[in-house]
């Protein structure tokens, strides 16, 4: 039997394959993602193992790219040698509210439970959704079990949550939620086999095109960068991250709509923003631009300053992990921070930093650095393969 966990975009579908093995959820056999499923987009499947991979064009014929690319997968996976029978398909669902901080089978009720939450998380939300209800029909049998990036950050505290608003408005469910939470609870989890110091104050940072910052004390989330929205904290690829709300206010009076605003915090800032010419970390390394090298030096800066706060709220540290597309590929963003965080006294492997492997867990501090700092690639999927395992199980 095997899990296959899947993350719905707007344009995109990711998907793995993981074999259950006398009940343990074993590594991935087949990983693969669609890309170009918007409107008029030109859908592909890429797919492989092992770093073998095959790209292929969608042919579709009925004009809805995504129920052809879950036909196309349904196929796949019935008939690529070694896959192993689905018992369970687990989805990534950014926003769980309140209401939901475990895993759970999915239902009718609860999807439009969680429809509800869609202007806290637009760029996620509601594509998550759909691609439940879609993958439900296409493959009715099979039980769907639903992911929650929130749920990690259930251990936090209420004081850490909260807002400085009317009890009116927080009693509604405004607080701190927290997002990322599947990265997060699989990098803890190899930290922990990997470093007696991971049961202490650990920073973690997943950097990519969407961005956070977590801080664990035994395992455990106690804050985080993220808010009631994926628009809190960090600078990331087109989100500017913490923002006087006054800039908010001051939009509105030139006549923003709440549309533009939308468009302009999801879409529209970060690195592209500030940059001009991309969202992409690697473009911008790879620009002569001015515009590109301040937009990495704010990023930089704005990890370091909000490293600061969860340092603070760790009341010190013992190791740091780095993770997210450019965690685990940027060895200059790395070096960037340690530096900037040299006076803990973080001493980097200048090689170990460098030559950090891609494709597994790596220590690249020095043997005497009081902190240890990792680079962790995080893999999502399992995480939710493992959640809906164990869910299956208690069935």
């Amino acid at each position: 039997m095997a899990i296959l966990s899947v993350n719905a975009g707007s344009s995109t579908l990711k998907f793995s394959i993981y074999p259950v093995d006398q009940g343990v959820v074993q590594p991935s056999v087949l990983v693969g993602s669609y890309e170009g499923l918007e409107p008029n987009g030109a859908p592909t499947l890429k797919y492989g193992f092992e770093g073998k991979f095959k790209s292929i064009p969608l042919e579709c014929a009925s004009g809805d790219p995504f129920a052809c690319a879950l036909n196309q997968l349904k196929e796949l996976v019935l008939t690529l040698p070694n896959i192993p029978k689905i018992q369970a398909i687990a989805h990534r669902i950014v926003h769980g509210g309140s209401l939901f901080t475990n895993s759970v089978i999915s239902t009718p009720s609860i999807l439009n439970e969680l429809s509800k939450l869609n202007a806290l998380a637009p760029l996620h939300q509601p594509h998550n959704i759909e691609g439940v209800r879609a993958f439900a029909t296409a493959f009715p049998d099979i039980p769907q079990v639903l992911c929650f990036d929130t749920a990690f950050h259930k251990t936090v505290s209420e004081i850490e949550s909260a807002f400085a608003l009317p009890t009116e408005i927080t009693s509604e469910g405004v607080r701190r939620y927290g997002f990322h939470g599947l990265s997060y609870q699989y990098i803890i989890g190899a930290l922990l086999d990997s470093s007696k110091r991971a049961q202490g104050r650990v920073l973690m940072a997943h950097l990519g095109n969407g961005a956070s910052l977590c801080a664990a004390l035994g395992g455990r989330s106690i804050a985080t960068t993220m808010g009631f929205s994926a628009l809190d904290g960090l600078m990331m690829g087109t989100r500017a991250g913490s923002l006087d709300a006054g800039v908010l206010l001051y939009l509105l009076d030139k006549g923003y709509t709440s549309e533009q605003l939308e468009k302009l915090l999801y879409k529209k800032s970060g690195l592209l923003g500030v940059s001009g010419i991309s969202a992409d970390m690697r473009k911008l390394r790879a620009s002569h631009d001015p515009s590109a090298m301040k937009a990495i030096e704010i990023f930089t800066h704005r990890v370091v300053r909000e490293s600061g706060a969860m340092i603070a709220c760790l009341e010190g540290l013992d190791v740091i992990g780095f993770s997210g597309g450019i965690g685990e590929h940027d060895h200059q963003l790395r070096q960037a921070v340690c530096e900037k965080l040299s006076w803990l006294g973080i001493k980097l492997d200048q090689d170990l930093n460098y030559y950090a492997t891609k494709d597994e867990i790596s220590k690249i501090s020095t043997e005497d650095s009081p902190i240890e700092v990792w680079v962790v690639p995080t893999d999502e999927g399992l995480v939710a393969a493992r959640d809906a395992q164990a869910l299956l199980a208690m069935c």
